[in-house]
């Protein structure tokens, strides 16, 4: 059973956000995946529909996989990157600070077992 790995990092969503997409397709069929995430309306999930076909592309390129169909999302994992801190001026001379979150995520594919 072999392990396809794909990382996106510094992604400017908040994790809180991408995590909603994530869980989307957590444990699903690649090809099923990828075609549901072209519907979703989010920010999130372009960044992450090319994540995933990039991931496929591994699959083909690197582990010489040739059938797409049993590829499935093992692990999907969103996590916090570095905030980009900001200010916007508020009343009476104030600043507030604005943290600008981005997110690390990381996806695993692995090849459905034979059932024989």
């Amino acid at each position: 059973m072999t392990e396809i790995t794909a990382k996106l990092k510094h992604l400017r969503i908040a994790p809180r956000k991408a995590r909603k997409i994530a869980d989307i397709i957590r444990g699903k069929n690649a090809k099923a995946s990828l075609r549901q995430l072209g519907f979703v309306t989010q920010r999130s999930a372009a960044p992450l529909k090319k994540l995933l076909s990039s991931a496929m592309a591994n699959a083909k390129n690197n582990f010489s996989i040739k059938d797409d169909a049993g590829l499935y999302v093992k692990e999907i994992r969103v996590d916090e990157g570095p905030v980009l801190k900001r200010s916007m001026p508020r009343a009476f001379g104030r600043a507030t600070v604005l943290r600008k979150r981005t997110s690390h995520i990381s996806l695993v594919l692995a090849d459905k077992p034979d059932k024989k």
